[in-house]
């Protein structure tokens, strides 16, 4: 990952996620810190129950499903999602529904927005 999405990389000082308290998994922490250092405001995770909203709220930080995020972002700009599903089909040389058929079972609902 270092090397194809180097800017993805976040450090995160040990001592930050030690201070990371309320969470129900502490093999978990790094992630809020994560989310910390990169000014995050979303976790998105399909394990939404080891980022419980009491923990996350003191951070400003909310968790999110894939499907949830994906519904979300096709809300707020619907021609930017289209034209980043069709980008990524073509760079495979597939069309958009074969992105969409591969998100479908993590992410029905917005499997169902694009289909309209």
């Amino acid at each position: 990952m270092r090397d194809a999405f180097p800017e993805a990389i976040v450090n995160v000082p040990d001592d930050l996620v030690q201070a990371i308290t309320g969470m129900p998994d502490l093999n978990d922490r790094h992630v809020v810190a994560a989310a910390i250092r990169g000014s995050a405001n979303a976790i998105i995770t399909a394990n939404t129950k080891h980022f419980p909203a009491e923990c996350l709220g003191e951070y400003d930080i909310i968790c999110q499903t894939p499907d949830e995020f994906l519904v979300h972002q096709f809300h707020l700009t619907p021609e930017q999602v289209l034209e980043k599903l069709d980008a990524q089909a073509a760079n495979i040389g597939e069309k958009r529904s074969f992105i969409v058929e591969g998100l479908r079972s993590m992410t029905p609902g917005f499997s169902k927005l694009i289909d309209r």
